[in-house]
């Protein structure tokens, strides 16, 4: 039961910070993306590396 209501404040959190945010919340998306990204690379080399 408490499972739920934390899921439902977490997705009012995520839709009020978007409708009274929509850049800062734009920029949150695009930082997580680049990281991601980054982490991707620096995977990728590290794969590469191996022998």
């Amino acid at each position: 039961m408490n499972k739920k209501w934390l899921k439902l404040a977490t997705i009012a959190f995520i839709l009020w910070y978007i409708i009274t945010r929509p850049e800062a919340a734009a920029a949150l998306v695009n930082q997580g993306l680049g990281g991601l990204g980054n982490a991707a690379e620096s995977f990728s080399t590290f794969v590469s590396a191996i022998p």
